[in-house]
């Protein structure tokens, strides 16, 4: 099989909290630390869209951030083509860092006030030397009839243009570095809903028609629904399941991802039930031990109250659930589920 895109591998992201030093020595008191991404395996491949899910808080915004070089893990590596990025020196680095590209989730915050809209899709092509002179203005030019706008528009300002102007504006630049993987924090969540379903269908063509690997990052199942290949769920930082996109809105496996898509109004008034998503996402300071969903699984063990369960495979994918053990089966390739 051909080798991943993008590798993440035992990837976690801790924050120090902790007051002040001095505070600490006159009032007491110890460090604390808060964990964000603790010990994500994720391997996107060629051509996919692979969705990151979960509830406010459970670290998808922090995994975007630490694969673009935002952020620093804490421990584990990325590997981008082969390559590690950690610790590659700066010729390197810089001749990958053409090939992946981010897109925002805000589109009035991403987008330099002060510049003209030729000029921000213009930076990377800039930034990386791939063009020089009156071909960047047409480059520039192109990117902006690729998504829709137009060419004339390379003068005005983003204040100009409205929500989901700006996000294609941002698409554009995106683009302009000629990249093979783009990481899309919640590109929509920003934008009316009409105009949501106009950008993700820009997104589609514009993967059918260069070949792009998208990281999605989204809390909207029927968006996911509607641009993932295949999905991750995150709960408090952890992977708890992955799989085949139609697998998973079907017949999900952990009791976590059953209770997100339970919550999902029925658009298609098939008559299913409504559920309400119960308790909170725990304090990600002090978290629970054991599995963090424990407190609020309906199918909850003792085992569950101490131990962290180990990702087991499924049909396609695997969950990080003691709910689902694994038995010899041919018709699975030597892997059955029994649900207990």
């Amino acid at each position: 099989m051909e080798e991943p895109l993008l590798k993440v591998e035992g990837l976690c992201r801790r924050f120090d909290i902790s007051r002040p030093w001095l505070n600490r020595v006159l009032e007491g008191g110890e460090r604390q630390f808060l964990t964000a991404v603790a010990d994500v395996d994720i391997a996107i491949n060629r051509g996919e869209t692979f969705a990151l899910v979960g509830e406010s808080g459970s670290g998808k915004s922090t995994i975007a951030r630490m694969i673009v070089g935002l952020l620093a893990p804490t421990s584990g590596q990325i590997i981008f083509d082969g390559t590690r990025l950690d610790g590659t020196d700066g010729s390197k680095m810089r001749a990958l860092r053409k090939r992946f590209q981010m897109i925002f989730q805000d589109p009035f915050a991403s987008l330099n006030p002060r510049w003209r809209v030729g000029d921000i899709i213009a930076e990377p092509i800039h930034r990386f030397g791939l063009l020089k002179g009156v071909a960047v203005s047409h480059r520039v030019g192109e990117l902006l009839d690729t998504v829709g706008l137009s060419a004339g528009d390379a003068d005005k300002f983003p204040h100009e243009f409205s929500g989901g102007q700006r996000q294609r504006i941002a698409i554009a630049r995106a683009l302009s570095s000629k990249p093979q993987f783009i990481v899309c924090d919640e590109p929509t969540s920003a934008l009316d809903v009409s105009v949501q379903a106009q950008i993700l269908n820009l997104m589609r063509d514009l993967q059918d028609e260069m070949g792009l690997t998208y990281l999605f990052i989204s809390h909207d199942l029927s968006v996911v629904r509607h641009m993932a290949t295949r999905i991750g769920v995150l709960y408090l930082g952890r992977l708890v399941e992955t799989a085949e996109s139609k697998t998973l809105f079907r017949s999900p496996d952990h009791p976590y991802t059953r209770m997100l898509l339970d919550a999902v109004p029925d658009l298609e008034l098939s008559g299913r039930r409504r559920q309400q998503v119960d308790g909170e996402i725990p304090n990600p300071i002090d978290p629970p031990p054991g599995c963090a969903f424990h407190p609020r699984c309906p199918r909850v063990m003792d085992r569950c109250r101490i131990e962290v369960p180990k990702p087991v495979p499924t049909a396609s994918g695997a969950a990080a659930c003691f709910a689902v053990e694994s038995v010899p089966s041919p018709a699975l390739g030597g892997l059955a589920k029994v649900r207990s």
